[in-house]
């Protein structure tokens, strides 16, 4: 009798580990695509803020922007480069800087569309 149930328990302990072992590949495997897809996003953001020298956070902060919208930044953009316009007192300086903003932010704009386009693309192969 003891012996059955020592068997009943090896082999329950059998089952357990490798339903166990079986989730953690699973996982495993699936947070490994999560890095690589935000490794691509990541890298290609890092390599726009390394062209235009400056980050994505002081883009928006200089065009005063909180959500990406192509409007929203080409107004803000609009409004800025008036003001700061030579010709009205302004600052070549600041106006360079809205500049470099403005390209910084329509840099992220369109990483964020060729991501959405891939994501698309391997929602429907899938």
């Amino acid at each position: 009798m003891a012996r059955y149930l020592a068997q009943i328990v090896v082999m329950g302990f059998q089952v357990v580990g490798r339903a166990f072992a079986r989730a953690l590949q699973q996982e495993y495997a699936a947070s490994q695509a999560a890095a690589r897809a935000r490794g691509r996003t990541g890298q290609q953001s890092a390599a726009a803020s390394s062209i235009t020298g400056m980050s994505l956070q002081e883009a928006q902060q200089i065009l005063n922007i909180s959500t990406l919208t192509p409007e929203e930044i080409q107004k803000n953009y609009e409004h800025l480069f008036k003001v700061n316009d030579k010709s009205v007192g302004g600052s070549f300086y600041l106006q360079s800087k809205v500049v470099r903003a403005k390209e910084r932010l329509d840099e992220e704009l369109s990483i964020q569309t060729q991501n959405q386009k891939e994501q698309s693309q391997q929602n429907t192969e899938t």
